[in-house]
């Protein structure tokens, strides 16, 4: 399995936390990736800057200017088309998406939660890490998924746990999932990168990097 070098569409809806991160890792050679665009719902997102920084072409497509969800959809997605993107990546982004055949495993999302727990519509940001210390759970985290046409439904790639303190606020949780998202997105986008991921109905599968199955075979 040889790596490449993916194409990424990062669509962003706020503050653009993950787009900066995936910035940085990019820059320190830990993710094998370049972002060809960064697709906003919103010209008041402050993530924008980051592009902006970083000279990345911004593209602004709002979803009142929609009548249905697919006429939104549709305009994104000929933009990734256009700039000959590899995968969609979801930073932040926080308008649903209808997926087009063309692009089906190939947008990809991340939540501040263990999915299926606390997630779906309406279940955002410290809502989510609320919910979760309302019910009382000991462990929380974050899962990166495929996307489709419904929240925080499409197959998982993978998850990473974070324990929940006594004391904890939502706040103080949502820094800790935080931290562990700045891993888990660009590790599973590496492993796409390194041809590792194949998706099987809803489950996804990660074959050994090759390094280990030397290992093995050695």
């Amino acid at each position: 399995m040889s790596k490449r070098k993916l194409r990424l569409a990062v669509l962003i809806s706020g503050t653009g936390r993950s787009l900066k991160n995936l910035i940085n890792r990019i820059s320190i050679g830990e993710l094998s990736a370049e972002i060809a665009v960064v697709i906003s719902s919103t010209p008041s997102a402050v993530g924008l800057q980051y592009a902006e920084e970083e000279s990345i072409p911004i593209e602004i497509i709002e979803r009142h200017n929609y009548t249905t969800l697919r006429a939104f959809s549709e305009p994104i997605f000929q933009v990734c088309r256009d700039k000959y993107v590899d995968y969609v990546v979801l930073a932040g982004y926080l308008k649903l998406l209808a997926i087009p055949q063309d692009f089906n495993n190939r947008v990809l999302n991340i939540h501040p939660s263990l999915i299926p727990a606390f997630c779906g519509k309406g279940y955002y940001g410290n809502i989510v890490h609320s919910k979760a210390l309302e019910m009382g759970v000991k462990i929380s985290g974050c899962t990166v998924h495929f996307v489709d046409e419904h929240y925080d439904n499409g197959p998982i790639i993978l998850q990473k746990a974070v324990d929940v303190l006594e004391g904890d606020t939502a706040n103080t949780l949502n820094d800790r999932i935080f931290d562990a998202e700045c891993i888990a997105y660009p590790e599973a986008l590496e492993l796409i990168a390194e041809g590792r991921v194949t998706v099987q109905g809803r489950i996804v599968k990660i074959s050994p990097s090759q390094n280990r199955k030397n290992e093995i075979d050695f």
